[in-house]
């Protein structure tokens, strides 16, 4: 069995290539792979490389599931040529269709112009618009129906719409066993190892791809789960990452699990967007990480494939809302207008507003929006985004961080308007005031991942072991910095020695997306983190686990480097009288 080796993109510079493996009887996984990191998107950003998986099935005719997107075109396309199966070539299924799948499409359809497309009823409508002068043999799948390749190999089909992919399209090959997820189940992470035998290595991964991509849409997520439950599979084929089959039990329990727990946040937010491009999407998608981090839930609609009865219920259940619009011709999209229209006349003005958008020459259905909205009277709970063209990392973090602060909002303006007794040091709670007896050092926790860095102020920082020597640092779940603090990431711990200067720096509030060492002297670690240089000492640290507890992460890291900056200066240390808050 080899080992699996989730972290070998951050040392290893590999060709992207296609692997090849049989799965099934006359099935075959075609894995296009990639060690670096594939494109600007929140689920991408651990940098752990990706496969994009397509799936070749042979009976008495045969089927191609999901070509890769197009930075896997010429590769995907000179391994597909030598398999006696494309030859032959009858259908392709089309799991969902975006504008990189489609130029492996485009690409595919020269070589083999007999295929017939199969897709979901939106999917078609889309192909449609992008080959307006071709003339295409489209099956569009408009319920739970079944086609028949031969030899057992009666595919079996499963509409999974969801806010980011309404055209969703899952599918179940009885003869194997096997239901090809598409985006459900997957991870972006490359190695060598075609199934999860090591599955407990993928736990992080898979919980990161589930919170990026799913979270927002967990009442979707829900919906297809439940879906899935009369069909007897053994093996889960998504569009990323390893195979499921020693953990299908597990990774479904845990996505029900994870379903749940948005379900039972105390806070909504209804997320509404049309995305003409992608990129509108993407900045939801960033926002909504955020806000899902901070234990809000987002209840995510997109507007082109959304009943007005729907959206109604959203905002009428809903703590707070954000609109997310690109600009075409203009104008925002009539979906939005319309969804607009709905939210003014349906939305209280005690719930938390928000706007962003991307455009490519002109915002004027941002500024539409905004100026509506604020006519009504709404607050708003972040700056409005606006993003022109392509979203950057930089970009995406902003917009990451304007979701949490927007939940942090939410909870803030709550407290407000339920006013509590204040509670003196003899009234409070007797537990809580022996937890906040524990003390630590006061720290800065900094750390740099290619363009996007961030840094926080820290007092739950312990030594938690002498070889390899180690730290633990609790960080809160809606803290900026979070995101840095995976598996293999690095950090320094900059310890503060006694003065207020750094620490009055980092106690204050920072927009999103702002350069916190801007006014701080700052040089690079061995590991491209920030030091603080007026710190008393600092520790390079490398991530080595995490666990979740409660309302933090527990980030432990092994130390790699360190060095004392000021002999003479004795540690800071924060005292506090309960252990309530910070």
């Amino acid at each position: 069995m080899q080992p699996l080796t989730p972290h070998a993109s951050l040392f290893t510079a590999k060709p992207r290539d296609v692997q090849t493996t049989e799965i099934g009887a006359n099935t075959l996984a075609l894995r296009s792979r990639t060690w670096s990191r594939l494109k600007f998107e929140v689920e991408y950003s651990l940098q752990r490389g990706t496969t994009a998986n397509s799936y070749l099935i042979q009976g008495r005719q045969t089927a191609l599931l999901d070509p890769p997107g197009e930075s896997f075109t010429d590769t995907f396309l000179n391994e597909l040529h030598q398999h006696a199966y494309f030859q032959k070539l009858n259908y392709v299924i089309l799991g969902h269709i975006n504008p990189n799948r489609l130029v492996t499409l485009k690409a595919l359809l020269e070589y083999a112009p007999q295929v017939t497309l199969v897709c979901s009823k939106p999917g078609a409508i889309s192909l449609k618009a992008a080959f307006p002068n071709r003339e295409l043999q489209i099956y569009a799948v408009r319920g739970e129906e079944v086609l028949d390749l031969g030899d057992g190999h009666e595919l079996q089909f499963i509409p999974t719409p969801t806010p980011r992919w309404p055209d969703g399209l899952c599918t179940y090959d009885p003869a194997t066993r096997i239901l090809y997820s598409d985006k459900l189940f997957g991870a972006h992470i490359c190695s060598d190892v075609v199934f999860d035998e090591n599955w407990k290595l993928l736990d992080e991964d898979r919980r990161y791809y589930f919170d990026c991509l799913h979270a927002a849409q967990a009442r979707r997520v829900q919906a297809a789960l439940d879906k899935f439950a009369p069909f007897n599979a053994r093996t889960y084929a998504p569009g990323h990452g390893p195979l499921v089959r020693y953990s299908l039990s597990r990774l479904t329990h845990d996505y029900r699990t994870w379903c749940e727990q948005q379900s039972n946040q105390d806070f909504k937010v209804a997320l509404l967007y049309a995305s003409a491009y992608g990129n509108t999407a993407t900045i939801a998608q960033a926002i909504a990480r955020g806000l899902t981090r901070a234990g809000v839930a987002v209840e995510s609609l997109n507007c082109e494939f959304t009943e007005p009865t729907e959206i109604v219920g959203a905002i009428e259940q809903c703590d707070g809302f954000i609109i997310g619009s690109p600009t075409l011709g203009g104008h925002a999209p009539t979906q939005v207008q319309t969804a607009l229209g709905t939210v003014l006349s349906t939305a209280t003005k005690t719930k938390l507003a928000g706007v962003f958008g991307s455009y490519g020459w002109s915002g004027e259905a941002i500024d539409l929006i905004e100026s509506k909205l604020q006519d009504a009277g709404y607050r708003f709970g972040f700056e409005t985004i606006r993003v022109k063209f392509k979203p950057t990392d930089t970009t995406l973090q902003q917009c990451e961080e304007a979701g949490t602060d927007f939940a942090q909002a939410l909870k803030k303006a709550k407290k407000v308007r339920v006013p509590r007794q204040s509670v003196t040091d003899a009234q409070s709670d007797r537990t809580e005031q022996a937890v906040g007896r524990i003390i630590g050092s006061l720290c800065v926790l900094t750390a740099k991942r290619g363009e996007v860095a961030s840094g926080m102020l820290a007092s739950w920082v312990s030594q938690a072991t002498f070889n390899p020597p180690g730290v633990t640092v609790a960080v809160a779940k809606e803290r900026a910095v979070e995101p840095l603090t995976h598996i293999g990431d690095h950090f320094v711990l900059n310890v503060l020695k006694e003065g207020k200067n750094l620490r009055r720096h980092f106690l204050k509030p920072f927009a999103p997306g702002e350069n916190r060492f801007s006014e701080v002297s700052t040089q690079e670690a061995s590991n491209g983190s920030p030091i603080l240089t007026e710190a008393l000492a600092y520790l390079e640290c490398t991530v080595q686990n995490r666990m979740e507890c409660g309302d933090h992460w527990l980030i432990y890291a092994a130390v790699d480097n360190g060095k004392v900056l000021d002999q003479t200066a004795m540690t800071a240390v924060y005292h506090r009288k309960t252990g309530s808050y910070y």
